[in-house]
């Protein structure tokens, strides 16, 4: 009989000890397959976007350094005509002179002749 009292003991001490519940697993929420379809096509066409503007920038970028290269040469163009106008504006002066219209009268032959000169009032 004692050993029938150690026995219920023994399982009496093993029934006692608490039972812990099971923890509580963590919900997993499972999306839809659809929405993520969805999310990579805007995905996709939001990269598209932005390479497009990219290109678009690019573009614009090589135009514009591309005319600033035209009006840059063209600016070096008239300035080079302006010097050549200067240049033949004083050449102009020097041979307007009186005595470089005479000299280049007498080499043509010409003669002064008092009745036919006529003064012009002006500069």
């Amino acid at each position: 009989m004692a050993a029938v009292r150690v026995r219920q003991q023994h399982q009496h001490q093993q029934v006692q000890q608490p039972i812990t519940p099971p923890s509580p697993q963590p919900t997993i929420i499972r999306r839809k397959k659809t929405n993520q379809k969805f999310e990579k096509t805007m995905l996709l066409v939001l990269v598209g976007i932005i390479a497009v503007l990219g290109v678009l920038v690019l573009n614009n970028q090589a135009a514009i350094q591309t005319t600033s290269m035209d009006i840059q040469k063209i600016e070096s163009e008239a300035e080079e005509i302006a010097k050549q106008n200067v240049d033949l504006t004083v050449r102009v002066s020097e041979l307007s002179t009186y005595e470089n219209i005479w000299k280049k009268a007498k080499e043509l032959g010409l003669t002064q002749n008092e009745k036919n000169v006529k003064v012009v009032p002006g500069e």
